[in-house]
């Protein structure tokens, strides 16, 4: 059987690289990215809160996860078609005689944008934030809703 070699699979190769990767883990953990080094498992991962859209016949709602931010750190705005969501976690002040064994906690500012369909009416959004969790509810235009036709029979 034949098996494809890895160089990051080997034990000589992956203690050779080890302080390179944690290097790279320290620097991009820096700039928001989490796990450099799972990268090379096939996983990629980066400070990127999970987000939902969900439609309904009279409204788009847009849940965020966005724990550990405070209220007054979110901002949503709406320009146009483009929904854009920015906050800020500030990392917790480390007091002396504190030694972090393993931190896997994101901190900085977060920002994205969604594109959303012509259906929304922008006069009339609303934003909450409750248990970590941010839901932005943009109501549909009276024309955008769907309209139930009766059949006659003849």
């Amino acid at each position: 059987m034949l098996v494809r070699w890895n160089p990051f699979n080997s034990r000589s190769a992956a203690t050779a690289i080890s302080p390179v990767l944690s290097e790279f883990d320290a620097l991009f953990r820096d700039l928001g990215f989490r796990d450099v080094a799972g990268a090379f498992g096939g996983q990629w991962s980066t400070f990127t809160p999970a987000a939902d859209i969900v439609e309904t016949d009279g409204q788009i709602q847009v849940k965020v996860d966005l724990p550990g931010h405070s209220p007054e750190n979110i901002q949503v705005e709406l320009e146009g078609d483009t929904l854009t969501i920015k906050s800020e976690r500030k990392t917790e002040k480390q007091e002396k005689g504190q030694n972090y064994l393993h931190t896997e906690r994101s901190y900085g500012v977060y920002s994205r944008s969604f594109v959303l369909p012509s259906s929304v009416d922008g006069s009339k959004p609303e934003a909450q934030y409750a248990n970590g969790v941010l839901t932005v509810t943009l109501p549909k235009r009276e024309e955008a809703k769907s309209k139930v036709i009766p059949v006659k029979a003849s």
